[in-house]
């Protein structure tokens, strides 16, 4: 499974590799005048290990939450209580600060795209600094969508006690 910063690293390798061999003064038209682009910084490997785990104690939650669900449907349960907190539980993935650039927009798991107009974004604080090659923006919001990944977890878990 290829990631987005391993294509863009992949990319980036070859990009810079036509540069250094002259490729892009080779294959120029001689009778217009151009520049060959200047090498592009590497693409560095980002720790998205705070998102895997936050995903990870999610997972088990979930699981929980619908043995939980599936308790109170058979026992004829009034599921009414669970039903209204589970409509709150999205406002878990908000953040206060909202994302990078537009902070009028609070939810870290899916916006309409900042360079893209209103085309959705999945996970957009980090996608986007991932996109624009912002490499300590996209660290610092991998760690905020993990956060409010965790608050999610905490919420449900609470819910599926």
């Amino acid at each position: 499974l290829m990631t987005k910063t391993d294509q863009l690293r992949e990319t980036t390798a070859a990009d810079n590799a036509l540069i250094r061999s002259n490729s892009y003064g080779l294959a120029a038209d001689p009778t217009e005048k151009s520049m060959s682009p200047a090498p592009k910084p590497e693409v560095p490997y980002l720790d998205f290990s705070s998102l895997q785990n936050a995903l990870s104690e999610l997972g088990k939650t979930t699981e929980a939450l619908s043995q939980r669900w599936k308790k109170t449907m058979d026992s004829q349960g009034d599921h009414k209580k669970i039903n209204e907190a589970l409509y709150r539980a999205e406002q878990q993935l908000l953040t206060q600060s909202g994302l990078p650039r537009r902070g009028w927009y609070k939810h870290t798991l899916y916006a309409p795209g900042f360079y893209t107009g209103y085309g959705v974004k999945t996970i957009p604080g980090v996608r986007e600094a991932i996109e624009q090659r912002n490499w300590k923006e996209a660290q610092e919001q991998i760690k905020v969508v993990a956060a409010s990944i965790q608050a999610l977890t905490a919420y449900l878990d609470t819910i599926a006690r």
